[in-house]
């Protein structure tokens, strides 16, 4: 074992827990660190030429730090230097070595992409999820969130990105993707993620959204003709009826009933809500970081794998070292 520095006994010795550390310390012990290397390790470089290769484990942790504060290459290096919790989930001992640079971390990440690495991530956290009965795959919540892109032309390309598009919500225009889901209706895990322009309609994205197993299919209004965009499975559809129907309808039994059905519809879906929650209030991600639908839907798998282990916690079911 390498030797404390005195900071690190300083840190250690404190009184107080910071939210930090909790949180990092929860993500820590709940993620499948042994099967998401070797998921990657056959990608990863060798070092058989010029400089060793830092560990990859290292490097993964970087990656999921950086996620979950939503930090750009160069703002989660400075974080390894600034903070001693990040330092801690890392796995840096600043007397010993240096923290790993952004642009090595810019070449893990397009590592990730390249070989479509975080989509097995995200499998292979399901998979370690749904081993721990976490996954009932009873049935499925579909729900898509807009996510924001820069409009603006004072770049490089004097153009917006071109496979951003814009969408009108209510009385609001929006520019950017969508965020496409699948969640189970018991748990709320998401076990499908889509990345569209944000013009792409929802509807239009269910059957990539199921995994086939599921019984029943849940969404609000923006889903009515579900059913109709099936091909083979076909689970039974509860898709919400749009508010200016049931406002129209005549005072009595008939309208008091369908209102009772739409609130109990209205509470089965409202579990599909607490991903994006995560991703946006907790790991602030709220605007896309990178060009092109490729890069950021491949964050996007990594952003919702990581909400899941964050909720998971919450059952006690998954091992603590």
């Amino acid at each position: 074992m390498s030797q404390r520095s005195f900071s690190d006994l300083e840190y250690s010795a404190k009184r107080k827990q910071t939210r930090r550390d909790r949180f990092l310390g929860e993500i820590d012990a709940i993620t499948p660190w042994a099967a998401l290397v070797e998921a990657i390790e056959p990608h990863y470089p060798k070092g058989k030429r010029g400089r060793p290769p830092i560990g990859l484990e290292r490097m993964l942790r970087m990656y999921v730090a950086q996620q979950c504060f939503n930090l750009s290459d160069e703002g989660i290096e400075d974080a390894v230097y600034d903070s001693q919790a990040i330092r801690g989930f890392v796995g840096i001992d600043l007397s010993r070595e240096d923290a790993p640079d952004a642009t090595t971390l810019l070449q893990f990440r397009r590592l990730l992409e390249q070989h479509n690495l975080t989509q097995i991530i995200f499998d292979r956290i399901n998979a370690h999820l749904q081993q721990r009965g976490l996954m009932l795959r009873e049935g499925t919540v579909v729900d898509a969130t807009l996510i924001a892109a820069p409009p603006s032309t004072k770049n490089r390309e004097k153009a917006r990105d071109p496979e951003m598009h814009q969408a009108k919500k209510g009385n609001q225009w929006y520019f950017g993707m969508k965020a496409h889901i699948g969640a189970d209706v018991v748990t709320g895990l998401v076990h499908t993620v889509k990345g569209t322009a944000a013009n792409v309609s929802d509807v239009s994205q269910v059957p990539e959204l199921l995994h086939g197993e599921e019984a029943s299919l849940h969404g609000d209004a923006g889903y009515i003709g579900a059913e109709k965009r099936l091909n083979g499975h076909r689970p039974e559809t509860h898709i919400a009826r749009k508010r200016g129907t049931v406002r129209a309808m005549q005072d009595g039994p008939e309208r008091d009933q369908v209102r009772a059905d739409e609130r109990q519809k209205a509470q089965l879906r409202s579990i599909v809500e607490h991903p994006f929650h995560v991703l946006k209030n907790l790991f602030g991600y709220r605007k896309v970081r990178y060009r092109g639908l490729k890069k950021n839907t491949a964050q996007l798998h990594s952003l919702f794998a990581l909400a899941n282990l964050y909720r998971a916690r919450r059952w006690g079911l998954l091992p603590k070292g």
